[in-house]
């Protein structure tokens, strides 16, 4: 600390009504809207603290993080800028800015923070063209739940001033501590620069055998894997985890150098953007394959030849084997967590358990109620993203580490263990279809007029004949919870049509970006003959697919022909 103290600045500013958190204390806009649009991020920073109460906030500690996108040097100094002048005591950040987003929900925890700031648009593309974002964790390590997300919007919308330090300037690339003298403070605020990898290694240590992955990828006969950061955040991670402490080759690890824009690729580790990674696995030299996307907390599993694991079956997989893991030897398991529009596959293996399944609406802050009063240990959506209560995110380096354990154990490939599952409880056929980039007023209109088809009385009991399959509608819903915890009600969160043979149509609308809108089709269909296993899952659910559209009319009424992704 030299020289005068930093003014802290109270700035006039006008509020914007688009700044609606879309679930999970975050926003997700255009980069060019935070970067162009005067005072957009210090406004939605500004209602960020001060949804915080002031008693909490004064003094306290927070954790700051970024996938290491395009603009997140830049909003990252006005976050520290910001969180000096309203009375945050000390800042923790990750070296050059990064952190993943379980490192943030693991520091979080360690440390009892106040809460954090995570800098990313998840698995959305970056660059100045692309998308940016700012997520708010709170004390629990997970996603901020609504009613803090309502908070923040209500603030933005009368939102008059906010308070920064302009003149206050940190070196992001330094290791250690810097403190600065701020006028009107009798403290000085400090920014503790640490290694992003180090406290969330350590975590990983207590829960797995290091030395039996150790010995998978490095004993006679190891494991040969390909792993793809996709130029995102996790790759230091996969680095210092999967090559140094745990022996991988370092040519296992791909496009482990984050950049700005992830190299012009899409961050979304599925079967459409993971090309490479899939092109590499499918010529038969590596046994074991995963990507993620770039924040770190959604991850894609391939085997041999490139052999995929859906993220249904690989978290009722997970489920079925976790006394593979030291962790849940010790902690036991008390129940499983998956969003609506995730298989039934988990339900299956839980009652082979015996343990309770909540069904919850898609976003991980509704899990976080569940492990906070013990009664979930693991959890999952369809949307590739799987955790445990280790942390309050869903993690994909766990999960990786998860599989590892589960080869080592059984000794077995992942397509033998997938089919060896799928014997035991039956193969869940899945697929989801996004029309991307439709306009809202549209698709909200499309979903009212499903949900009053779909919830009349009469449509129970419908038949739809599709080539030589005949469904009978048994149940239809406009999928609502009440958290088991405290009991609040969420509505609205999708349409089901639960037929006789168990098959699943679902419906649900998406505006993650806020600025166009995603309507989401999942289609699910059960087969417990091990002789039709082997089939396409777009083929079985044909039949399943012209029910929906046809009741939909999707295409007709978008005028599109077909869905954007398919996953």
């Amino acid at each position: 600390m030299e020289g005068s103290p930093i003014p802290v600045l109270t700035v006039p500013t006008a509020p914007y009504e688009d700044q609606r958190p879309t679930g999970g204390g975050g926003l997700r806009r255009p980069t060019g809207l935070f970067e162009g649009q005067r005072n957009y991020l210090p406004n939605f920073i500004q209602s960020v603290l001060s949804s915080i109460d002031l008693r909490d906030r004064q003094g306290c500690t927070m954790v700051v993080g970024s996938d290491g996108r395009y603009f997140s040097r830049t909003a990252t100094e006005i976050v520290v800028q910001m969180a000096a002048a309203n009375g945050i005591g000390r800042l923790i950040i990750g070296q050059n800015g990064i952190l993943s987003t379980p490192a943030v929900s693991c520091i979080i925890r360690k440390i009892k923070a106040a809460g954090g700031i995570i800098l990313t648009a998840s698995h959305c593309p970056g660059g100045p063209g692309g998308e940016f974002g700012v997520k708010f964790n709170v004390a629990n390590g997970g996603p901020a739940p609504d009613v803090v997300s309502d908070k923040i919007y209500q603030i933005s919308k009368t939102i008059e001033e906010y308070a920064i330090c302009p003149d206050l300037r940190i070196d992001l690339s330094r290791l250690g501590r810097q403190e600065f003298d701020l006028e009107n403070k009798f403290k000085p605020f400090r920014v503790e620069i640490v290694d992003p990898v180090d406290i969330y290694l350590n975590l990983l240590r207590t829960i797995f055998d290091f030395n039996a992955i150790r010995s998978l990828l490095t004993g006679p006969g190891q494991l040969k894997i390909r792993v793809d950061a996709m130029h995102g955040v996790m790759g230091p991670y996969v680095r210092k985890v999967l090559c140094d402490e745990l022996g991988a080759p370092a040519n296992s690890a791909i496009n482990c150098v984050p950049l700005e824009d992830f190299g012009g690729q899409h961050p979304d580790p599925n079967l459409t953007y993971a090309t490479t990674l899939l092109e590499a696995m499918k010529g038969g030299e590596y046994g074991f394959g995963a990507a993620f996307d770039a924040d770190g907390d959604r991850y894609m599993i391939l085997g041999q030849n490139g052999f995929f694991v859906s993220p249904s079956d690989s978290l009722a997989i997970i489920a079925a084997n976790l006394s593979c893991i030291p962790y849940f030897r010790q902690m036991g398991v008390r129940g499983f967590g998956r969003s609506m529009p995730t298989s039934t596959a988990l339900d299956r293996v839980a009652k082979s358990m015996k343990v309770p399944v909540y069904e919850t609406p898609a976003g991980w802050r509704f899990f976080s109620n569940l492990m906070d009063s013990g009664r979930c240990s693991l959890c999952g959506e369809e949307s590739f993203g799987t955790g445990s209560d280790h942390l309050r995110e869903k993690d994909g380096l766990w999960a990786v580490l998860v599989w590892l354990s589960i080869i080592a154990a059984r000794k077995q490939s992942v397509e033998e263990i997938v089919r060896d599952h799928w014997a035991k409880f039956g193969r869940h056929y899945y697929c989801r279809f996004d029309y991307e980039g439709l306009e809202p007023k549209a698709t909200y209109y499309i979903m009212r007029d499903l949900e009053v088809l779909v919830t009349d009385k009469s449509f129970i009991g419908q038949q739809f004949a599709v080539g030589s399959h005949v469904y009978s509608v048994a149940k239809t819903d406009s999928f609502e919870y009440v958290d088991p915890v405290d009991g609040t009600v969420t509505k609205k969160q999708g349409l089901r049509i639960i037929f006789s043979d168990a098959s699943r149509l679902i419906f649900r609308l998406s505006s993650s970006s806020g600025v166009r809108a995603t309507i989401r089709l999942y289609a699910e269909s059960y087969e417990r003959d091990p002789s039709g296993h082997d089939q396409e899952p777009q083929a079985v659910l044909s039949p399943l697919i012209a029910i929906a559209l046809k009741i939909s009319q999707i295409h007709e009424r978008t005028g599109r022909r077909g869905p954007t992704v398919i996953t």
